[in-house]
């Protein structure tokens, strides 16, 4: 397999160095603000008494996310790592930098990394007092039928929703109104894709999934997820038939009705392409007495560099058509004329954007019992981050054939974050002071659904053994299953959906099952052997949750990869205490 190659520098300065070149490139559109550094923020969208707009999701599908950021569109823009959500630390600083004091209306793709992500930082907003509401954009009619709409992926679909909310919140509309708003944009617009050829992430180089030379994928997902079937590649026609036929299927547009029209490249179509596409897209909506009231080809939400395009239609009544035509300006997307610079309104202070996480202090009448110190437990957690560093490929491999190819390098950035974090902490740290610095450090680097899930583990398990010092087996089992049921509540996840927890029931299982007289080597090998019969399991399984679940069946075969990191970290941890003195 042929690595792909790409102008970068060191791949994990990436983001930073994007965003400094994109906000450096339209100093009259955006500015960084905020603490995080990943916070794009409009230098003339924000203003006291409008509701702000807060947009935000992985990276690699520029010009979203900040692409949409600017006056009359979003007030700011939440940037997470390459196909992985922002974080709830950087959703919530580019709240704080939007809110005008009319609350915020968060949009985003609904896949289930920016779910949990927006949905923790939701629940912040809402603890500091910031009204906040949030919405999924569910527009592609390949990843779910129309009466289970909550389930289908945003891809392109977002570019209208983001120039409705945007322009209902210039207009100075409430909150509620607002939001109403949105919801109405999103369920009148649908989307479908195509892809011909893969992208693959700056981080590995590989493809994220294999296509042959003469194939197509109909129903792609926008980080690369398969879509309803493969097939030999058609025409440009006959594809553009495909696609629309769905989309009005659904839609049922009947003669006089008006839609807007936008044909989305995926980073490597040629416009000649694209314009072939728009053309036959018209022939259609002509044929059927349609209008076309606005229409939009290029590349608005890109895959990278995947070879593909898709269809987005939104049909159109007086008032969205209203909304569709406000001005606005930004870097992706202008409309009309605005005053650029006007500052009429503006926010003169930004709004405190909340203090960092307390660190636990030692606490007096520790339970001392047990072999595992908070030293032992930390190198622990650090051959964990060193094992799962050293399958990077393999987990990422493995999620390229059921995901979007980017887990290893994922749970990569999370575990160095982690690996960071107890090599600044202080000796006489406790294990549950530990664990609230691990989770920390996780939640802060990694926004795709691992981040909330470990971090939420993390907090859980240190909790429930806040009274220890040491861990004997009995507390080490203790520790797992809090673990466990922290994952479940946050990720409502049960064995058997192909994901992460079908490796840690069975490790929990195993290792509560020795009873409390078991040694900690003991316990954490059942549980190590536990996770590792729960890994192989999956390969039975198929997929009911994550982006995964839209292959049904073509995702039997196949390890989940949630399920083999939770094997490895398991297996790490019982390998660093097999080492340690005793």
């Amino acid at each position: 397999m042929n690595k792909s190659k790409k102008l970068i520098n060191l791949p994990e300065n990436i983001i930073p160095e994007m965003i400094q070149g994109m906000v450096g490139a339209h100093p009259d559109i955006l500015s960084l603000e905020g603490r995080t550094g990943r916070a794009i923020v409009a230098v003339d969208g924000p203003r006291d008494g409008k509701v702000g707009i807060v947009i935000g999701g992985g990276s690699g599908h520029e010009p979203a996310f900040a692409g949409y950021v600017g006056r009359g569109l979003a007030d700011a823009a939440a940037v997470g790592n390459i196909f992985a959500s922002p974080s709830p630390d950087h959703i919530t600083d580019a709240a704080h930098q939007a809110n005008g004091g009319a609350g915020v209306l968060m949009l985003y793709g609904n896949y289930t990394g920016d779910v949990l992500n927006f949905t923790m930082a939701l629940e912040e907003l809402e603890a500091a007092g910031i009204p906040a509401r949030q919405l999924a954009v569910a527009d592609d009619v390949a990843s779910a039928p129309a009466d289970r709409r909550g389930e289908r992926r945003g891809i392109a679909g977002d570019f209208f929703v983001f120039k409705i909310a945007g322009a209902a919140a210039d207009q100075g509309e409430p909150l509620a109104r607002v939001e109403a708003l949105a919801r109405k944009a999103n369920a009148h617009t649908l989307s479908m894709g195509v892809a011909l050829a893969p992208c693959s992430l700056p981080q590995t180089g590989k493809p994220n999934f294999e296509i042959g030379d003469d194939e197509m994928e109909i129903g792609m997902g926008l980080h690369g997820e398969p879509g309803m079937r493969r097939d030999k590649l058609a025409t440009a026609d006959a594809v553009t038939d495909e696609l629309v036929s769905t989309i009005l299927a659904e839609m049922q547009p009947v003669a006089g009705d008006r839609v807007a029209v936008l044909v989305n490249g995926l980073g490597a179509t040629t416009y000649v392409e694209l314009y072939l596409i728009f053309n036959r897209v018209k022939q259609i909506l002509d044929g059927r007495g349609i209008q076309i009231h606005r229409s939009w080809v290029g590349e608005y939400a890109t895959s990278l560099e995947m070879a593909g395009a898709s269809v987005t239609l939104l049909k159109l009544d007086d008032e969205l058509t209203g909304l569709l035509d406000h001005p606005c300006r930004s870097v992706a997307l202008t409309v009309g004329s605005t005053a650029a610079g006007d500052t009429r309104g503006a926010r003169t202070q930004r709004r405190a954007t909340g203090s960092e996480a307390q660190e636990a202090t030692p606490q007096a009448d520790l339970i001392t019992l047990g072999n595992i110190t908070p030293l032992v437990f930390r190198e622990m957690m650090a051959e964990a981050g060193r094992q799962i560093i050293a399958a990077r490929d393999w987990l990422s491999e493995l999620d390229g054939v059921i995901g979007d190819g980017d887990h290893g390098v994922t749970m990569e950035i999370g575990w160095k974050a982690v690996q960071a974090a107890l090599a600044n902490a202080p000796q006489d740290e406790t294990i549950e002071g530990s664990c609230k610095r691990m989770a920390k450090a996780f939640l802060d680097a990694v926004g795709a659904s691992s981040g909330p899930l470990y971090a939420t583990a993390f907090l859980r398990a240190g909790t429930a053994v806040g009274g220890r010092q040491n861990l004997d087996g009995a507390a080490l089992a203790t520790w797992l299953a809090a673990a466990l049921q922290g994952i479940r509540d946050r990720g409502r996840a049960e064995p058997g959906d192909k994901t992460m927890i079908d490796a840690w029931v069975p490790a929990v299982e195993a290792a509560q099952g020795l009873g409390a007289t078991a040694s900690e080597s003991e316990v954490m090998q059942a549980a190590r052997d536990g996770a590792e019969r729960g890994m192989n399991a999956t390969a039975a399984l198929e997929s009911r949750r994550g982006r995964s679940a839209k292959l049904g069946a073509r995702s039997v075969g196949h390890i989940d990869p949630g399920a083999a990191s939770t094997f490895i970290i398991l297996r790490a941890m019982s390998a660093a205490l097999d080492r340690a003195p005793v």
